[in-house]
């Protein structure tokens, strides 16, 4: 994946695109009646290498992670419950959970940096860099080795949980992340932070208005604006951002279709396309998030995502909403029946 400090992703093989479309093309329909699907469906197809795709078997990873900028006041809720929701994730009561269940996708909880001590799970795998991070706010949120070391981490995770899954989409928990999300955005993409902060869990709007202030100060002390990605992240980033940002480049290493989630998986992912672009003939973004920053982002790289629920839950819900629709894609490809199969004419 790293190479003298470069990150190399395999570009996509363009031998197959003429059969894939025309696979797709001489289907029992109209020519390009199904849509978006139809593109997903290529998408698979080229990443697989195959006229006989597959998105059966689905990973989803959670990266877990407390921020030290909560000292700021950015969030409603204390830091403990990032460790509660950790807990409920691993007694299968969050939505999450409910989301994998009814979609038959692994899940995998990871602790990449939970202040609060966790307890042993089948379903945990815990290999915190560090208790949370630094308060950006006053400091780097990480040290240059600890970005190194979650970029690792993640990449191993993938290799260790995901190594058979077509499928890989990510998710997170951390009270404090959207901040830090909205902190990486702002810097990577040269975007106001009055512009990108949301609500988040439920921050009021005068909080709002404090977390990007909060965000505007720290990227100011930063010098962001000078700073490449990997040093944008060490500055204002979160553990389970950076390792989901190994994870992601890991992933698309191995071909797999990655489904970026909402605004922080989006923040992970933005840190992975700037160090490799080719990162996004990989990817497919599930859903546009309630949250205004993520609507701009989206916007800005021009990308439509495959939903718009108004979900700003977090956690990789989104990605996972977006699976019977891959699902439903790779199936007409491989099960529809041709003109020829079925014995139907085609339009003159």
């Amino acid at each position: 994946m790293v190479e003298k400090g470069r990150f190399k992703l395999p570009l996509l093989s363009n031998e197959l695109d003429a059969e894939i479309q025309h696979k797709i093309d001489m289907k029992t329909k109209p020519q390009g009646s199904l849509g978006r699907l139809e593109t997903l469906a290529a998408q698979v197809a080229r990443i697989q290498q195959t006229l006989s795709p597959c998105t059966d078997s689905a990973m989803h990873l959670v990266f877990a992670a407390d921020h030290g900028v909560c000292e700021e006041g950015v969030s409603p809720f204390p830091q403990e419950v990032t460790a509660q929701m950790v807990l409920n994730f691993l007694q299968g009561g969050a939505a999450i959970n409910v989301f994998c269940r009814h979609n038959k996708v692994g899940l995998k909880v990871i602790n990449a940096g939970v202040k609060t001590p966790l307890p042993e799970h089948p379903d945990l795998v815990s290999c915190p860099v560090a208790p949370g991070t630094r308060n950006f706010a006053q400091e780097s949120a990480m040290s240059a080795d600890e970005v190194a070391q979650c970029l690792q981490k993640g990449a191993e995770m993938v290799d260790f949980w995901a190594a058979d899954a077509q499928v890989l989409s990510l998710g997170e928990m951390g009270i404090g992340n959207t901040t830090t999300a909205a902190a990486l955005l702002a810097a990577l993409l040269d975007i106001p932070a009055q512009d990108i902060v949301g609500a988040g869990t439920g921050a009021s709007p005068e909080m709002q208005v404090h977390k990007a202030q909060v965000i505007q100060a720290a990227l100011e002390r930063h010098q962001t604006h000078q700073q490449a990605p990997l040093d944008v992240l060490q500055s204002v980033g979160g553990l389970e951002i950076a390792m989901m940002t190994g994870a992601f480049l890991r992933g698309a290493a191995l071909k797999k279709l990655l489904v970026v989630d909402g605004f922080i998986a989006t923040s992970a992912w933005m840190v992975a396309y700037q160090l490799c672009p080719t990162i996004l003939d990989y990817t497919v973004f599930a859903h546009q998030s309630h949250e205004q920053g993520h609507q701009r982002i989206l916007s800005q790289l021009e990308i439509t995502p495959l939903l718009a629920l108004d979900m700003r839950l977090g956690e990789g819900t989104g990605a996972i909403a977006a699976i019977p629709l891959i699902r439903l894609a790779t199936a007409f490809f491989n099960e529809m029946a041709s003109f020829d199969d079925a014995g139907v004419s085609q339009s003159a």
